[in-house]
């Protein structure tokens, strides 16, 4: 394992040790608890020195680690290590010299990536990043991004992007958004999505052997379980979700061409931020603009629809365009006085 890993772990042992009130913790006993932790996940690790142990907690001490106040407390011929303010904890402070260097080299490294089309990704995440850890000092924060860092279920993302990459199996509790009940499933994880700023998992249903859509935020716990993972040898997820809008694929949905009519004051929206990727405009005239497009109806795409409103009317196909006729009869009476 690496040193500067290494290095992490005894930072963060140091870092409880020194908040732990209801301890005190000798020099020996810091060492002790250093040497538990690095031989946990290192079986080959021999301990650490006396003078690493001294340059760990000067470290913690110094401006360029974390400025921590560290008191030793005399009690008969040893002393013990602790905050002067036991509220006080590397985790909550900012990140120091060393942390903001190593992930400036980081960056620089993922964005020899910026410009291949497999990574077009990557020029918003070191945007964020660089924003979000203010990376040069003299600047404040000049770009914000559609997030919702209160989000429920987002706790489990990391977690299910490891399940995801190690190939695990997995037992879950999830309450359906539509149910009072939990039920129990086992998945086969696959995929992960966000959409309107929320996380969705992709993943086979062990039981029917179908492909669940499950919402992060309806998911009550999940562990991995010894069951033989079944991998995914047929779908390709970036072809999956090109032919609907959103995350919902519906049972038995086919390909349909649709036909709108924006007003001329919805036109320019609709022109600069295409509702699908197969939006093809037909006509532009003094009664509006007229779009076609291809794609299977599903849930997200009647929201979209109408959420314009009276702004937009479906000319075709004509069963499609009944439907939205009978909900906006239905919400009209709902107003009925």
């Amino acid at each position: 394992m690496a040193t500067n890993k290494h290095a992490q772990i005894r930072y963060k042992v140091l870092d409880t040790c020194f908040r732990n009130t209801g301890r005190n913790y000798t020099f020996e006993d810091l060492m002790a608890a250093c040497n538990d932790a690095l031989s946990e996940v290192d079986p080959k690790s021999n301990g650490i020195s006396i003078r690493t142990l001294r340059d760990d907690i000067a470290f913690i001490e110094s401006d360029a680690g974390w400025s921590a106040d560290i008191e030793r407390v005399k009690a008969g011929k040893k002393s013990y290590y602790r905050y002067r303010d036991p509220n006080f904890s590397i985790n909550n402070q900012p990140l120091n010299q060393t942390e903001l260097t190593q992930i400036n080299s980081a960056l620089e490294i993922i964005s020899r990536f910026n410009g291949m089309p497999q990574f077009a990704w990557v020029n918003e995440i070191v945007t964020k990043i660089n924003n979000g850890f203010e990376m040069d000092d003299n600047s404040s924060g000049i770009i914000s991004f559609d997030s919702n860092q209160y989000l429920k279920g987002i706790e489990h993302l990391g977690n299910l992007f490891n399940a995801i990459n190690g190939c695990k199996a997995l037992k879950m509790v999830y309450r359906p958004f539509k149910s009072e009940h939990d039920i129990d499933m086992i998945i086969h994880p696959y995929y992960l999505k966000q959409f309107n700023n929320r996380w969705f998992l992709f993943g086979l249903n062990d039981k029917y052997k179908t492909i669940s859509n499950i919402a992060l935020d309806r998911i009550v716990s999940f562990e991995p379980i010894t069951l033989k993972y079944i991998k995914n040898k047929s779908i390709d997820f970036e072809e999956y979700f090109e032919d609907i809008i959103g995350v919902t694929m519906p049972d038995k949905g086919r390909l349909t061409k649709i036909e709108l009519q924006f007003t001329n004051e919805e036109a320019p929206y609709v022109l600069t931020k295409p509702i699908h990727g197969s939006q093809k405009k037909k006509t532009h005239d003094e009664n509006g603009l007229t779009i076609t497009m291809e794609l299977i109806p599903n849930m997200e795409f009647e929201k979209l629809i109408l959420s314009f409103g009276e702004r937009v009317k479906i000319l075709k196909p004509a069963n499609l365009a009944n439907r939205f006729k009978e909900i906006y009869i239905k919400a009209a009476d709902s107003y009925s006085l």
